[in-house]
Order: structure tokens, then sequence, then C-alpha cells
């Protein structure tokens, strides 16, 4: 979904007061799911899903999961086949196997039929038509629950009490978020943490200055990263969400960066948007997830499954 998160899903303002009744439809609807029967597939099923809507790290848990279980298991990542989501099922797919179909049904019945014993579902967590084995909600650490209401008025899909039917919470971002914790424990004690560390800083030279563009749900999040490893950056330019770029949209970067003197950086999520033409001249932060206390992430993983 091409959007950019509205500023007050961050706070509790007059425009969430003003939409809090419209909230009664997200209701609704996820009332209406308890009545779905719910499936339990041959294949075990981890399911990495969100209730904050926009980007959690929900990808990148996905194939520290994989990297954790393919000794021991024979993986497959699912996910459902959104038509601007093509940059995730090609990060994916370099990382392991992949089905993606319209339907995370079929998709789980085309695994099974391929002999796979373990499908790590990359969101799907609305899904109730599902019976995962583990099920795991990942929340962005500078963000947390943000104003804390339903869609429309605030950025949750669901009730905050859902966590506790889910086996655990990841917090994923630089930021350690005390409060956040706090108001998650109360829900679910089974938390683990997470940031990101770059993989390819051997490429920059971070004694030049930097442009960087994405279209990612969490912005804040790459440049807290940037910042965190010393990137001088003098410019930015803010997408939509998954946004498709266009050969204008390149120049005009380009042109700036040339003009400033910049080089330019990017997300690899962005970059595999990019068409080649396009790519020259452009890196990107290559990033992988660090789980904190690993063995204890293991531990939780081998019990449940």
């Amino acid at each position: 979904m091409k959007v950019i998160k509205p500023l007050y899903f961050n706070d509790k303002n007059l425009i969430s007061y003003l939409l809090s009744p419209f909230t009664i439809f997200t209701i609704l609807l996820n009332l209406s799911k308890n009545f779905l029967i719910k499936k339990k597939y041959k294949i075990k099923t981890i399911c990495v899903g969100n209730i904050y809507i926009g980007g959690t790290g929900k990808t990148s848990l996905c194939i520290q999961i994989n990297k954790i279980l393919k000794n021991k298991f024979r993986t497959v990542f699912i996910k459902k086949r959104y038509l601007d989501q093509l940059d995730e099922r090609k990060i994916l797919q370099t990382h392991g196997k992949l089905v993606s179909e319209e339907n995370r049904g079929i998709s789980l019945d085309k695994a099974e039929a391929k002999k796979f014993n373990l499908a790590i579902l990359d969101d799907g967590l609305q899904d109730k038509k599902i019976d995962y084995d583990i099920s795991i909600a990942c929340f962005n650490s500078t963000y947390g629950i943000g104003n804390g209401y339903l869609l429309p008025a605030g950025p949750l899909r669901e009730r905050l009490e859902i966590l506790k039917k889910y086996s655990a919470i990841f917090l994923i971002g630089e930021k350690k978020n005390k409060k956040l914790t706090s108001i998650l424990r109360k829900l679910n004690d089974n938390i683990f943490y997470s940031n990101y560390f770059p993989v390819n800083l051997k490429n920059f030279n971070r004694k030049k200055s930097y442009l960087y563009f994405c279209g990612i749900g969490n912005p804040e999040e790459f440049e807290n990263t940037l910042n965190k490893y010393k990137f001088k950056v003098s410019k930015k330019f803010i997408f939509p969400d998954h946004y498709n770029y266009t050969n204008e949209d390149l120049e005009k970067i380009k042109k700036i960066a040339l003009k400033n003197k910049l080089e330019i950086i990017t997300t690899e999520k962005d970059y595999k948007r990019l068409t080649n033409n396009n790519r020259k001249n452009v890196k990107y932060l290559k990033v992988e997830l660090k789980i904190e206390n690993l063995k204890k992430f293991y531990n939780f993983l081998k019990k449940t499954i």
C-alpha cells in the first residue's frame, strides 16, 4: 500500500479523537474473523507479522529465523502476492525458497506438496483462517504503538489485548523503549529484542557527504542507522512505502546530488525497485538483523516447534 503514515498516528490529538468513532468498523471486522474456521497444516508454520501498520522489520526477522532453522528443517518463505511488494519477495528469494500466491492457504498447500516441512510467513497475523504453530508480533522500538488507537484513528490493526494470544513479541530498532516494553510485558512477557547492523560499510567513504532516499514503512529507522554509523547526511527524500520510482525521480535526485557533491545511498528494498539504468551511481546499505540473546530465542523456537 503506497501510503505515508499520517502524523496523527504518533500522538493523541484532535484528529485522532475525531476519527475514534470510526474505529468501530475495525473492531467489527476483527470480531467477524473470530467466526472463521482455522485450518491446521501438516507443515510447521511460523508467522511473523504486526498489529502496527507499516514497516516493523518482519522480512528481516523472517530471514534470521530461516538462518537459525534451515539446517534442522526444509524451510520455505511464504509471502502473499501483492503487486507492490515485489522488492520484499526478491529479498526473500536471495535467502531461500519462496512460494508466493494470492492466498496464503494455497501457498501452504503448494509448500506441503513440495515436501517442505517448515513455512516462515512474512506477514499474516490478521489471516485468522490459519492455525499457526508460532505467531510473532513485531514492533518498531521507536514508534511503538503510536497513539494506541485502532485504524483509522491510529496505526493499530488489532487491539493490544490480542498480543496475549500470540507466541512472542519482537522489538526491532536502534532505540531501547522502556515505556513500550512495560506496556507490552503486561500482555505478553515473551519479548525479544533486535537491531540492525550494516554488513557492507567497507563500500562507503563516510568522510563524504550523502543524500539518501527511501520509500519504506519507517524511514526514520534507516536514518537512525545512518547516524549511528557516522554517515554525514546532507539531504534526504522520503517516498511512500513500496514506492515505484520513475526515471524522473532518479534524474532529480542525481541532479541534486551532483550539484551538491553528494554520494547517493538508499536501502536494499529501494534498490531492488530501481531499473538497472537508474541504479547507476546509487549504492545501498545492506543491513542484517542482530537478535539479542540468540540462544534464548533458539530455545524458544525449538521448544515450540
